[in-house]
């Protein structure tokens, strides 16, 4: 299998560590993809200050191919994010910069040689689409988007993942059926300490969290959605058993700081 991660990537800071880690939701799932054995990129745009450096550096020591990314002349796009003592984190202010682009000719036919892209909300693609979708299927995360904004999108996705920690069982499966009936194969819902609902080709499947003691949530559901995709396409998993492996693996990675680690020290990027 082979992904990539097509989008948005940030710093997330931490004011309270005076520490950023590199992160974004199409990086994310492309790191993760790649720690599980798939074959990953990233295509993106970082900045040409040094938290652009750190992002590039972090991404080839995990083995990213990063043959269309780009670097522009500006500060890195980034998030700041809060962690409470449960681990739950909560966003501050927050800047896209220069991470914002559009593919070109050159990106389109290099995606070919890929199985799966991912994306989402916050790499403001939504235009894009059609012509990522003809080059190579489409994971897309619609956050907690309104199913107003998911439902002209989905019949160009393949994978679609949302976020609905408040929908109860029947919530959940009912709109897993509706993207189903718009043409996605697999459909994820996840709902925090609820546990995930997944719809794969028909057949539906609760997947609860599996207990740790958090230390940051954050990329929580980006290495969940990894895992899921890595066991069922690269290992071809049964549905129940990737949904165990993917729980499991995201209850590892919420016991460590960051969305995949690589802390660099505000002052050493000249953050305020």
């Amino acid at each position: 299998m082979r992904i990539c991660g097509v989008g948005d990537n940030v710093v997330d800071r931490y004011p309270q560590r005076g520490l950023m880690y590199p992160g974004g939701n199409a990086l994310n799932v492309a790191v993760h993809a790649a720690r599980l054995g798939a074959g990953a990129a990233y295509l993106g745009v970082t900045g040409n200050d040094t938290a652009g450096a750190h992002i590039r550096a972090a991404l080839a020591a995990e083995g990213l191919c990063l043959d269309r990314l780009r670097t522009a002349d500006g500060p890195n796009a980034y998030a700041t994010v809060y962690v409470e003592d449960d681990g739950n984190r909560t966003f501050g202010d927050c800047d896209a910069t220069v991470s914002r682009f559009t593919p070109d000719a050159a990106d389109l036919a290099w995606l070919r040689g890929f199985d799966l892209l991912h994306t989402g909300d916050c790499s403001h693609l939504e235009e894009e689409l059609p012509r990522l979708a003809a080059a190579c299927p489409v994971s897309f995360d619609f956050s907690d988007r309104p199913w107003a904004y998911a439902a002209p999108l989905l019949p160009y996705v393949h994978t679609a993942v949302f976020s609905r920690p408040d929908t109860d069982g029947k919530e959940a499966l009912d709109l897993t059926g509706r993207a189903e009936r718009a043409g996605v194969r697999l459909a994820v819902v996840t709902r925090g300490a609820r546990g995930a609902l997944i719809r794969y080709e028909g057949t539906a499947h609760h997947q609860d969290v599996v207990p740790v003691e958090a230390t940051d949530t954050l990329g929580a559901g980006d290495s969940f959605l990894a895992a899921l995709l890595v066991a069922l396409h690269h290992e071809g998993r049964p549905l129940a058993d990737a949904a165990a492996r993917a729980a499991a693996y995201a209850a590892e990675v919420c016991t460590q700081p960051g969305a995949f680690g690589h802390p660099l020290a505000f002052e050493a990027a000249g953050t305020p």
